[in-house]
């Protein structure tokens, strides 16, 4: 996917890096400079494209709306008609439908009943809404101050005007995007490729959900949690299983991974436990950095660039506890995936709330804890963080709303300071 880069280049440049207690903001940065873009490209039905990135501006050929058209129910008519003191009076000339639009001009003192959406009638430039007005024989009547000249019409090309850019490459779409491509006509779009990740549990404790759990042994959780995050954010996702702890068996896994991958993401064996053979099966692969992130949970992690002949892969070699399974992937592994989907860099979304309880920290590492939202009377979000804070209590994760993130120079958040939250239904 990406020729060989110098790692070790781009850390140098990194300000008071030190490999043992790495910011989280600085192991981000190492990783957006180091990966690039898929540069492939395909052609899409726009109900197909959903989740996807768009490869190139899309440029409006039409104006939409089209004509300027009626913004409700009511009568179309000249503003220069509006009576200056008392009730206006007109004489309704005909009606105009959405589809199907008043014939001719309007002549100077009458009104056309017009419907939304209808085209405006030649001459006129304002609707006064159905509820305002009475009618009278052939007559439309309604009181002064209603409306103003120009009132209640759509312009032509309001929305997008012809020649216009209507979305920008690295747009990740959503369904309001795949309305406005049909609003232009568009049956079909260019979108980047799909990602490809492969990804795989390691440990001889783990067993696959359906088989015997033996004394000692724990179900391989991270597999299920990494699937449905990948599958969140759209990528083509390849399960290689569970991988047991000895150096054979992990380096057949990580070269498969990187013959059918852009991307490999591993769970477990990168913390110095003399059974975790990935360290140095990674040494004689690529060029790959473990570092000590300063954070909680999640400090160990591997990244770097993987080769198995011809090709090559980006690496994550994430903790083993489910939580800072988790934890680590949104931190780094879904802004870096979404770089790499060639989609517009974005803010990770974070609500302001307040904290109910105070939340100890002490400044030099940026914390997460599964936090609950309620609503306030006022207005306003009010946060708790739920009990038990383990790196291996998984449940808590699926009760929370969100993390509650302590940045680094943070310290103790008290009850009713405002704490930043990263919501997970926001996490695409």
């Amino acid at each position: 996917m990406t020729p060989s880069f110098d790692l070790q280049h781009i850390i140098s440049c990194v300000s008071g890096y030190d490999p043992n207690a790495l910011r989280v903001d600085a192991a981000l940065a190492v990783i957006q400079a180091s990966m690039q873009p898929v540069q492939a490209n395909e052609r899409l039905a726009v109900r197909a494209a959903l989740g996807r990135v768009l490869a190139q501006d899309i440029i409006s050929p039409i104006d939409v709306p089209a004509h300027d058209n009626s913004a409700m129910d009511g009568y179309a008519l000249r503003g220069a008609d509006l009576a200056a003191q008392g009730d206006t009076v007109l004489s309704i000339a005909g009606r105009g439908l959405a589809g199907h639009a008043f014939s001719g001009e309007a002549p100077a003192g009458s009104a056309v009943r017009i419907m939304t959406g209808a085209v405006m009638p030649a001459g006129c430039d304002t609707v006064v809404p159905q509820e305002f007005c009475r009618v009278e024989g052939d007559q439309v009547i309604f009181p002064p101050g209603l409306v103003r000249p120009g009132d209640n019409r759509r312009l032509r090309g309001e929305d997008l005007a012809r020649g216009k850019a209507a979305l920008p490459a690295g747009k990740l779409l959503r369904p309001a995007d795949l309305g406005l491509m049909a609003s232009l006509g568009m049956a079909e779009v260019s979108v980047r490729r799909k990602l490809r990740v492969a990804f795989f549990s390691s440990g001889d404790e783990l067993r696959s959900v359906g088989q015997p759990l033996d004394p000692g042994c724990v179900y391989d959780s991270n597999r299920y949690t990494l699937w449905g995050m990948l599958e969140r954010l759209g990528c083509e996702v390849i399960d290689l299983g569970v991988v047991a702890d000895n150096p054979q068996a992990v380096e057949a896994a990580l070269r498969t991974a990187t013959e059918c991958a852009d991307v490999v993401i591993t769970s477990g064996g990168v913390s110095v436990g003399e059974a975790d053979y990935l360290r140095s099966t990674l040494a004689n692969m690529g060029e790959v950095v473990f570092w000590r992130i300063a954070m909680r949970p999640g400090r160990p992690l591997a990244f770097g660039q993987l080769r198995a002949g011809a090709h090559s892969a980006w690496l994550f070699g994430l903790p083993g506890n489910p939580v800072a399974v988790m934890v680590t992937f949104y931190a780094f592994v879904r802004p870096a995936l979404l770089h790499c989907m060639g989609a517009s860099p974005q803010p990770q979304p974070m609500l302001r709330a307040v904290s109910a309880q105070t939340l100890r920290k002490k400044p030099g590492r940026t914390e997460y804890q599964r936090g609950l939202l309620t609503a306030l009377p006022d207005g306003r979000w009010q946060v708790s963080a739920i009990g038990n804070q383990g790196s291996g209590v998984l449940s808590s994760m699926s009760q929370a709303h969100g993390l509650i993130v302590l940045h680094h120079e943070q310290s103790t958040a008290q009850a009713g300071d405002l704490v930043d939250v990263l919501l997970f239904d926001g996490l695409v």
